[in-house]
């Protein structure tokens, strides 16, 4: 038997020996053929080129670490060794690091946050908050010794002493920080304050890097409370400004967007004073002469007024009433002379004829009258108050001759018939 024979044990032994301590610290290049990032937080995956493939593997130690996440078709950079699994003699990579080909792995890992959280609506504009505008109570959640707190206090001091200011003390960079600082939110969030800020001054983007975690982003669309990032520097714009409902360029500056300025504010009271003065002397003015108006108004149309107007008309139509009685007393007595001259002729008339109408009268009441009708010697036989001739007289009758002066009253002693004593 040949000495050089070996078992398959020993020589996948060798393989591993020889490809381990040949291939340590290497960095390999390609593009991200598969990729599966398993339940027990290791992840699996292959790169190729345009002829080969390997498979790689990344335990989870160092898959925490990792500030992005490949997918499938990126090109990247693994930094590892390789390994070879004797029982089945297969070979994979171990990566340690991995980095995008060409491109930082922070700068990767903030787009691919960006996007993601992007499509669940965390940046919507209409599920933002709106800042009270006028703030009674401010929670501060950043580093309480930081030169931010410092800053922000300054200004609070400066622009609206009035506000009541709660700290919230937490890390801001480091490995813990993003734990912490969402931590810190939750807590400003049960404190029923008006504004929550989430500030930390300058740094690079290493530094500031805490506030690219999802987890601080969750924790900042969770607030129920107004919440206010304010990281770095103007040019800084981490994920945090997204998430919040306001984003400030520095801490200073998110004191002066949110606080009113309280010289400024006596400054508008002051104008609003003299405005409201202006306003209420020109409505006192306007008030009063109204009230003239209505008093003027009043007065012409009062009872009195009224009274003295009816009064005057009466004077008035009294005027014209006599000076209509004198004009036609002037032209009756302009008139009198001949009327008087009608009157006579009327009375004349009437007299005249009124004594015609009398003599006629006394012509007819002689021709009536008893004394003009009996003769003289003659007179009226009366029986119980009737005329009677004297034919109808019988023996003891009573009875009264009269005429027109003298009235007898007789007794029949006897009576005789002249008619049958006549001759024809």
């Amino acid at each position: 038997m040949s000495q050089n024979m070996m078992s398959v044990s020993s020589l996948n032994t060798k393989i591993k020996s020889l490809l381990e301590a040949t291939f340590m610290h290497t960095l390999v290049e390609g593009e991200v053929a598969s990729v599966t990032y398993h339940t027990s937080g290791h992840l699996y995956f292959s790169i190729k080129d345009d002829k080969s493939s390997i498979k790689c593997v990344m335990w989870r130690s160092f898959v925490a670490k990792m500030k992005f996440r490949i997918e499938k078709g990126m090109h990247i950079v693994v930094d590892g060794s390789l390994s070879v699994y004797t029982p089945r003699g297969e070979y994979q990579f171990q990566s340690v690091r991995i980095e995008p080909y060409g491109q930082g792995a922070l700068a990767l890992a903030y787009e691919q946050l960006k996007n993601r959280l992007q499509d669940k609506g965390y940046f919507d504009a209409q599920r933002k908050k709106l800042i009270p505008k006028y703030i009674k109570k401010i929670a501060l959640v950043t580093a309480k010794d930081s030169a931010a707190l410092h800053d922000m206090l300054k200004i609070i001091d400066k622009r609206w002493r009035l506000l009541d200011v709660t700290i919230v003390d937490t890390l801001v960079q480091g490995t813990q920080a993003k734990e912490q600082i969402a931590k810190a939110l939750h807590y400003a969030d049960t404190l029923k304050v008006d504004v929550v800020v989430l500030s930390r001054g300058g740094g690079s983007t290493e530094d500031l890097w805490a506030f690219n975690e999802e987890i601080v982003a969750d924790a900042i669309f969770g607030m129920k409370t107004p919440t206010v990032s304010a990281i770095g520097h103007e040019v800084d714009r981490p994920i945090s400004d997204f998430v919040a409902d306001l984003r400030s360029p520095t801490p200073s500056a998110a004191m002066e967007m949110i606080l009113p300025d309280m010289q400024e504010l006596l400054y508008s009271l002051d104008e609003i004073a003299d405005r409201f003065k202006h306003t209420i002397n020109q409505k006192l003015i306007q008030k009063e002469t109204q009230v003239i108006h209505l008093f003027s108004h009043l007065k012409q149309t009062s009872p009195q007024q009224k009274l003295k107007a009816i009064e005057k008309q009466f004077m008035q139509d009294k005027e014209l009433f006599y000076r209509a009685i004198r004009a036609l007393l002037e032209n009756k007595k302009s008139n009198l002379p001949r009327m008087q001259v009608v009157l006579k002729q009327q009375k004349d008339f009437i007299f005249q004829k009124n004594l015609n109408a009398l003599s006629q009268l006394e012509t007819q009441f002689k021709l009536a009258n008893p004394m003009f009708k009996v003769k003289e010697g003659w007179g009226e036989v009366i029986v119980n108050g009737s005329r009677i001739a004297l034919r109808d007289l019988k023996k003891d009758d009573i009875f009264i001759v009269q005429d027109v002066d003298v009235k007898v009253e007789s007794k029949v002693i006897s009576s005789t018939s002249l008619v049958s004593n006549l001759k024809i």
